[in-house]
């Protein structure tokens, strides 16, 4: 996958910067990064609890700086999180702030799948990747995990204006390719998963937090600004 690892070396000049970039593009919404981060495990963690998943082992596909390795833990009782991505510096400072017995993190080059992960996880990742590449994407991510496990898919929702607002107002952004919904559901489905859910949140932002007790009965609606395709591989795949 090395042109992909071109397109995404730009990400080593921003390692740095990241969370300051992202975070002033996410002024509007009266929330950091971190609110959205930590959102995104709890929902999925709650969608996980109900299917009755055990998640001991995590892939944080893409995983930038490493800032979700720690809600690995805390949201689903993760024993062990492996972060890979095609950023040498964003891979160094994650190694520096999370590296531990749990978490480990390694370039995407050096990352061999072998089947032995409960859960995949890539947050706004897939529209760094050329259409072309996705499904090879896919196909690592499959051979990643154990018969029975779980992969979460989280984009950004390009019929959500708030969304399609931060993504131009992010300089690493500029050439990314948004995915809509159902070419991402299409995507597993195509890749051999079993799509079990598609959900839709973010709709509220901080200054209208008082209605965000009615996202979790809006999740069907292609409202909110990012959405998770939540994929099963099969019981029978190896």
């Amino acid at each position: 996958m090395e042109p992909m690892t071109e397109r995404f070396s730009q990400f080593d000049a921003h390692a740095d910067t990241y969370d300051d970039v992202v975070n002033q593009a996410l002024r509007l919404s009266g929330e950091n990064r971190h609110y959205f981060a930590r959102r995104r495990v709890q929902w999925l963690a709650g969608r996980l609890h109900v299917a009755g998943a055990k998640v001991d082992s995590v892939l944080d596909f893409g995983c930038g700086t490493g800032a979700a390795a720690p809600l690995f833990v805390e949201y689903l009782s993760a024993q062990r999180t492996v972060g890979i991505d095609v950023s040498s510096a964003s891979i160094e400072i994650a190694q520096h702030r999370y590296g531990a017995q749990q978490a480990s993190f390694c370039r995407h080059k050096e990352y061999e799948p072998n089947g032995d992960f409960d859960l995949v996880y890539a947050s706004c990742v897939f529209h760094h990747i050329a259409p072309a590449e996705r499904s090879g994407a896919i196909d690592s991510i499959l051979r990643s995990l154990r018969p029975g496990g779980w992969f979460a898919l989280w984009e950004h929702n390009p019929f959500n204006l708030g969304a399609r607002y931060v993504m131009r107002r992010v300089e690493f952004d500029a050439d990314a390719i948004p995915l809509r919904p159902s070419e991402a559901r299409q995507l597993l489905l195509a890749g051999g998963f079993e799509v079990r859910h598609l959900d839709f949140l973010f709709l509220f932002p901080r200054i209208f937090r008082f209605l965000r007790f009615l996202e979790p009965r809006l999740t069907r609606w292609p409202l909110g600004a990012q959405y998770v395709v939540l994929g099963q591989k099969s019981e029978r795949t190896q």
